[in-house]
């Protein structure tokens, strides 16, 4: 996996979004919230960041090239300083459950938000076709 390889599985989950922070980190996220931070810069110290479960973090860690997540919330954000330290379907699991992890944490509110912004997207598409006929 590659920086591009990244960002394209990320912006494949329902809602993403991304926005840089701190001057070169890209950050996707999912109802304004976190799951995945990436350096823009290629010789940061860590390719990616992300969310884990307290029983990944432990068995991540334990890994060559993968270290708690410097700022981030204790045992539950990782940092792995190169992208061949995970293989790509690894890297793609771990991400999804990132994603979820903050999903999981969104108000009902937001959740209701992000599915109407997507209705709404497709009642502008076809609101455009019925006006073509």
């Amino acid at each position: 996996m590659n920086l591009e390889s990244l960002r394209v599985f990320c912006k494949s989950l329902p809602h993403v979004t991304e926005d840089v922070k701190w001057g070169d980190h890209l950050c996707f996220l999912i109802g304004e919230k976190m799951f995945c931070i990436t350096s823009l810069n290629p010789v940061a110290p860590y390719v990616m960041t992300f969310k884990v479960t307290e029983n990944d973090f432990d068995e991540l860690v334990e890994r060559e090239g993968i270290v708690q997540a410097a700022y981030c919330a204790k045992r539950q954000w990782v940092s792995v300083e190169k992208f061949h330290n995970m293989r790509d379907p690894e890297i793609r699991e771990y991400l999804t459950k990132s994603y979820e992890l903050i999903k999981a944490k969104l108000t009902r509110k937001k959740l209701a938000e992000l599915e109407l912004g997507k209705s709404n997207k497709k009642m502008s598409a076809t609101a455009k076709k019925s006006k073509k006929i």
